[in-house]
């Protein structure tokens, strides 16, 4: 249960966090969804992940620690690679022992803008380059595919994790006005890199062909020519688009896109289209 106290007891700065514990805490922070319920959402998680610094900042057993706990157990939700970046403006607020209810808000301003930020970053950038590189290096068999996309994908997250965890903790509650004050140009930048290499991914990687053939005498009209004619890889493309379409307008779930897919692909086959 939240407490009601807006102050801790001893109003006394704490002594600044070391290298070691900021660090301890960025490792903890892969358990944020660890416990995640839908009535806290990533609350344990995040308890669990700043707890080192509570216990630095208030002692162990004492009744700010008990407070302090009490009110980073209340709802929280952000995007789970830039937890950090809330971590460290809420752990330098708990070093100045500032007052509770501002704690409060700026743990709630923070968390907030993180989630579009995060998925322009992650989803709709990183991953599709990194794919893009290494699917061609796995379909040509090579085993290097796969290892160097996860390589490059944590290399690039646990950087980002342990230098937003630093840079936030000694900016404090500032930090929060340099990352969003341009974060809504910056999400939809990213989000348009995204977008353009998810096409370019199809136009280089969309393999669906038709092997329809019109009888013409000796010299039958190879569908697949005359389409690639108009515009090559129409098929992929017309495939993305609708799946687009299907998501965006209708609702449909990733999960049910694929298993559309999956049909149309037999019954192209049984049906001699594919």
């Amino acid at each position: 249960m939240a407490s009601n106290q807006t102050t801790y007891t001893n109003l006394t700065p704490a002594q600044p966090l070391d290298k070691k514990t900021l660090n301890k805490m960025v490792w903890r922070s892969l358990n944020l969804q660890g416990s995640f319920n839908y009535e806290r959402m990533q609350a344990n998680g995040w308890l669990y992940g700043i707890l080192p610094g509570l216990l630095a900042i208030h002692g162990e057993g004492t009744d700010d620690l008990k407070t302090s706990m009490g009110h980073n157990l209340e709802f929280f939700n952000t995007h789970p690679f830039l937890v950090t970046f809330v971590m460290g403006i809420v752990l330098s607020l708990e070093q100045q022992k500032a007052d509770i209810n501002t704690i409060r808000a700026v743990r709630v301003a923070a968390m907030g803008p993180l989630g579009g930020i995060g998925d322009a970053i992650f989803w709709f950038t990183l991953v599709p380059i990194a794919a893009g590189i290494c699917s061609n290096m796995a379909i040509a068999g090579s085993i290097m595919g796969p290892i160097l996309f996860l390589l490059i994908f944590n290399l690039v997250q646990f950087a980002v994790r342990f230098f937003l965890m630093h840079w936030s903790y000694n900016l404090g509650t500032k930090a929060i006005e340099l990352l969003t004050a341009n974060a809504k140009e910056f999400t939809r930048a990213a989000s348009m890199l995204g977008v353009f290499i998810v096409g370019a991914l199809t136009s280089n990687y969309g393999g669906t062909t038709t092997v329809l053939e019109i009888p013409n005498g000796e010299s039958p009209i190879v569908l697949q020519s005359i389409l690639d004619g108009v515009l090559p890889k129409m098929i992929p493309l017309a495939l993305t688009l609708g799946l687009f379409f299907l998501m965006k307008k209708k609702g449909w779930t990733p999960v049910a896109c694929i298993a559309l897919l999956l049909v149309l692909g037999i019954l192209g086959a049984l049906v001699g289209f594919f």
